[in-house]
C-alpha cells in the first residue's frame, strides 16, 4: 500500500475544500465531483484515509440540508444515494483488494522462507515439521496437523496449535474396525475428533501425495470460527500439499537409493570375507563395533555412513592378491608383505567410478594401515594427517585380527587384545580414539556382567 505523495495531498485538501464550498452553495453536482476528485487522490492510501472521501461526502450533503436556504431535490437525494453508494462500493472492493494483496504477500515470503527450511530438512519428519511451520505462516488456520504411518498406525507427526497436544499419538477406528486412509478418510476424521468443536467449527482435508499418486499423508486444516475456506485459500493449501508431496517423495527416493547403496556394499563386504577370512564374520563386526563408536564420538550420521561403506570395502583391494600370499600359513617374506601392501591402493583405485561414494569412505579403505607415528603404509601418514575415518577404523581392524584365529595366529584373549590396543596409543594407534575404544569395551563388558 502507497504512502501519500505531494500532489495526492494537494488534491486531497483541494477535494475538501470543494466539499465545503458546493455545500454552502448548494451545488450538488460539484459536490459529486469533489468526492470523485477525493476518491481519486486516496487510492491506495493506508489509514482512515480511505474513508475521507465517503465520510467527507456526506458530512457535505447533511451541512447542505442543514444550511438556511436548502433546495435539495428529489432527483439530488437520488444522486447523493448513488454517490454514496459508488463510494462505499469502492471502499470495499479496495479493502477487498488489500486483503488479497497482503495473502499473496504472506504466502510468498512464507514459502520463500518455508523453501531454505525445506532444502536444509535431512529426513522425513523434518521435511513434515518444516512444511506444517510452513503453512502455519500462511495463516491460513490455527490448528494444523500432519498425518500419516507409522509401523502401519497413523499418527500426527507435526502440528500446530489445538493439534500440538496429540503429537506422536497413534489413532484407532473409533469402531475397532481397520480401514485405510485411502478408504473412507476415517484418519481425518479420527484425527478432528480429538479436537474440541469449539477448535473445528470449520476444516479443511488436504491428501498429500508422492510420485505415482503413493499416498503419503493428509494435511488437516481447522478454524475456531465459522468463516468457511475460500477456493484461494484451498488452492494454496492444494499446491502446497503438491510441493510437500514432491519433497517427500524425493526423500523417500533417495533414501531407497541409499538403501540399496547400503545393502549392495554390504553383500559385497561379506563376498569379499570369504576369501581372506576362513570363519567369517569380520565384515560384520567391525562395521557393527566401528558405528558404535563414531557414535560414541558423536560423529553425524553421514560421517557414520562413509565409515560403515568403507568398512564394508576396507579389503576390496585382497581381490587382486595372489593366494599364495593371501592365504600362505606363517609369516609373509619382504616382497610377499609388499605385495599384500599394495591391497589398500587397489581397493582405493577399483572404487574410484562409484561416485555416491564419499570421500571418507575413499579414505577408510586407503590409509586404514597408516600409522599414527608415520611408519605405516601406502603413504606413511601421521597424526592428525590420517583421515578421521581410517584413524578410527583401524583400531577396531587390529582388534578383530588379533581376537580373531588366522592361518598365522591363534586367536587373542579380548582382555590380551584391549592391553595391546592401549599400549599401541601414540605409536599405531590415535590416542584419544584409543581411550574412547576403551571406555567402550569396558561399558561393553560390564553390562555383560549385569546381564
Amino acid at each position: 500500500m502507497s504512502r501519500p505523495t505531494i500532489w495526492s495531498t494537494a488534491a486531497l485538501i483541494g477535494a475538501a475544500g470543494l466539499l465545503l464550498y458546493s455545500a454552502v452553495e448548494f451545488q450538488y453536482p460539484l459536490m459529486a465531483g469533489a468526492a470523485l476528485l477525493m476518491a481519486a487522490a486516496t487510492v491506495s492510501t493506508p489509514g482512515p484515509l480511505r474513508f475521507a472521501p465517503l465520510a467527507g461526502y456526506a458530512v457535505a450533503f447533511v451541512l447542505s440540508l442543514a444550511l438556511p436556504g436548502a433546495r435539495a431535490g428529489l432527483l439530488d437525494l437520488l444522486g447523493a444515494l448513488l454517490v454514496l453508494g459508488g463510494l462505499g462500493f469502492r471502499l470495499l472492493h479496495e479493502q477487498h483488494t488489500v486483503r488479497e494483496l497482503a495473502w499473496q504477500r504472506n504466502t510468498i515470503a512464507a514459502l520463500h522462507a518455508g523453501s531454505e527450511r525445506l532444502a536444509d530438512a535431512r529426513d522425513a519428519d523434518a521435511i513434515i515439521r518444516a512444511g506444517v511451520g510452513i503453512l502455519d505462516k500462511l495463516q491460513v488456520a490455527p490448528n494444523l496437523a500432519f498425518v500419516a504411518y507409522r509401523h502401519g498406525t497413523p499418527h500426527i507427526l507435526a502440528a500446530k496449535g489445538a493439534f500440538e497436544a496429540f503429537l506422536e499419538r497413534p489413532m484407532y477406528p473409533s469402531d475397532n474396525d481397520s480401514r485405510s486412509v485411502q478408504a473412507d478418510h476415517w484418519v481425518a476424521e479420527e484425527a478432528l475428533a480429538l479436537l474440541k468443536k469449539s477448535q473445528r467449527r470449520r476444516h479443511h482435508v488436504a491428501p498429500v501425495y508422492g510420485r505415482a499418486s503413493n499416498p503419503l499423508g493428509v494435511l488437516i486444516l481447522t478454524r475456531n470460527d465459522t468463516e468457511p475456506f475460500d477456493e484461494d485459500e484451498k488452492s494454496v493449501v492444494a499446491s502446497f500439499a503438491r510441493l510437500l508431496g514432491a519433497q517427500l517423495g524425493q526423500w523417500n527416493a533417495i533414501r531407497d537409493l541409499r538403501d540399496a547403496n547400503d545393502l549392495t556394499l554390504r553383500s559385497l563386504g561379506a563376498a569379499l570375507e570369504h576369501r581372506d577370512d576362513d570363519t567369517g564374520g569380520h565384515t560384520t563386526r567391525v562395521v557393527t563395533m566401528s558405528v558404535r563408536l563414531a557414535r560414541r564420538l558423536g560423529w553425524d550420521e553421514d560421517q557414520v555412513k562413509a565409515l560403515r561403506w568403507g568398512a564394508y570395502l576396507h579389503d576390496l583391494g585382497k581381490l587382486a592378491i595372489p593366494d599364495a600370499v593371501l592365504h600362505k600359513r606363517g609369516p609373509l617374506d619382504f616382497e610377499e608383505r609388499k605385495v599384500i601392501q599394495t591391497h589398500s591402493t587397489i581397493g582405493y583405485d577399483m572404487l574410484q567410478d562409484l561416485h555416491f561414494l564419499p570421500a571418507e569412505t575413499l579414505d577408510l579403505v586407503r590409509y586404514h594401515h597408516e600409522r599414527w607415528d608415520g611408519t605405516g603404509y601406502p603413504s606413511g601418514l601421521r597424526g592428525q594427517s590420517i583421515p578421521d575415518t581410517a584413524r578410527l577404523f583401524t583400531i577396531v581392524d587390529v582388534f578383530d585380527a588379533l581376537t580373531n584365529a588366522r592361518p598365522y595366529k591363534p586367536a587373542w584373549t579380548r582382555d590380551r587384545a584391549v592391553s595391546e590396543i592401549r599400549m599401541q596409543a601414540g605409536q599405531q594407534f590415535d590416542p584419544q580414539y584409543v581411550e574412547a575404544f576403551v571406555r567402550m569395551m569396558a561399558e561393553h563388558d560390564d553390562a555383560h556382567l549385569v546381564i
